[in-house]
Parts: C-alpha cells; structure tokens; sequence
C-alpha cells in the first residue's frame, strides 16, 4: 500500500510541473492544476511531468491536445471524458484513462463535489503541456 501511495504522489508530482509551464493553455475558471514534479525519462526527447488537479463541480478543462501521452488517476470525484468522435466516459475515483499524444479531449465535473486527481503526461521537451483546441 505504502508502495502504491509512494507511485501515485510520484505521478501527481509531474503532472503538477508540467502545467504551470503550459503558458498557451489558459487555466479555466474552476479548474486548479498544481505541478508536482517533471524530470528526464529513458526516451529521447520526452520528460514525464507529474499535476495534481482539481475540478469544482459543474466546472471544464477545456478542448486540448498534449505534445504526448496522458494518463490520469481519478482520486475522488467524478468526472466525464469528452473525447472529439467518441461518446462521453464517465470516470470514478479509483479509475484512470490514458489519452493518446494529439487527441483532442475534454474534462467536465458533472458531480457536486470537487473532482481530484493525478495526471502523468510524458510529452515533449520543449513544448506547451497542452494546446488549447477551438
């Protein structure tokens, strides 16, 4: 247990680093993203960034692509998936989903208390954590 506490704040730490850095991304009212940590990674190029990010209830992240894999742990709450093409994903605490570099996607709140969470991205050295999509 101890083990996998240690792997998910591990997570968090990088995601959190990498998305305050993502200056072209406006934060959207509601949601907070704190950058945990970001470091090197065995793949040319790539850097893991571990966020810890919060969604009020009702609240969007908003359509955006990652320069790289995301893969989200759902702490508590609730949340729904909105991926361009597919139908909407409801996730639970205890759940996680991994979205492919480039895809367009989207986060809502749809329950009454506040969404958390734990993003890990290995993206791009260099680039925005994420682009906002039109």
């Amino acid at each position: 247990m101890r083990r996998h506490a240690a792997a998910i704040t591990a997570a968090v730490s990088l995601v959190l680093l990498a998305l305050p850095c993502a200056s072209s991304l406006a934060q959207p009212t509601g949601i907070k993203r704190t950058v945990i940590t970001r470091g090197d990674i065995s793949v040319p190029n790539r850097e893991a960034v571990v966020a810890h990010v919060e969604l009020a209830p009702g609240a969007t992240a908003g359509r955006h692509t990652h320069p790289g894999d995301e893969i989200t742990y759902f702490l508590d709450g609730e949340g729904e998936l909105l991926i361009d093409g597919a139908p909407p994903r409801r996730v639970k605490a205890g759940e996680a989903i991994i979205i492919p570099a480039g895809v367009v996607h989207d986060a809502r709140n749809p329950g009454s208390t506040t969404t958390k969470l734990v993003g890990v991205y290995v993206v791009e050295k260099g680039q925005p954590l994420a682009t906002p999509v039109k």
